[in-house]
């Protein structure tokens, strides 16, 4: 460390890096970076440029995660699906820079055609073109169906 920088400059040194277009999803819940990629379809094939923070320090959740998106702006269907695994989510829309406009996520009531029931005797998991239905609740989903009720690993059954 240098004379002119204090140990507290080196506390609060910035650990990802500025996007200059694009949306960064704040305040994941720790260790579920790699579901937000799934779900944004983000593998490494397209080139995207992606920067995450797994683990990291937070004042509101202790721990969180943390993906910035370059040159991407999420879809609405996007962020409902986000709101099942992350609900404590906040999306920052970045241009030049700047962070543009900001807003947590909103659980809907219900989303359709984003996750497959795990119940094998469900009519959605059948040859039977059935769109798969689940209510959100507040600790999970249950498939409208056949009221199979998923508290944990929601990220499993996205589609």
């Amino acid at each position: 460390m240098s004379d002119d920088t204090s140990a507290d400059d080196t506390a609060h040194e910035l650990r990802v890096s500025k996007i200059r277009n694009g949306t960064v999803i704040d305040h994941v819940r720790a260790g579920q970076a790699l579901n937000v990629l799934a779900i944004l379809g983000i593998d490494g094939s397209q080139n995207e440029e992606v920067s995450v923070g797994i683990n990291v320090p937070s004042d509101r959740l202790a721990r969180k995660d943390i993906v910035k998106v370059e040159g991407r702006e999420l879809s609405q269907e996007e962020v409902d699906v986000l709101s099942l695994i992350a609900p404590d989510a906040t999306i920052n829309i970045v241009r030049e820079y700047e962070v543009t406009s900001k807003h947590r996520v909103e659980r809907p009531e219900e989303v359709q055609d984003v996750l497959h029931c795990p119940n094998a005797a469900c009519i959605t998991t059948e040859d039977e073109p059935v769109t798969s239905r689940f209510e959100v609740l507040e600790d999970g989903v249950r498939c409208l169906y056949c009221g199979t009720i998923v508290r944990e690993s929601i990220a499993d059954l996205i589609d």
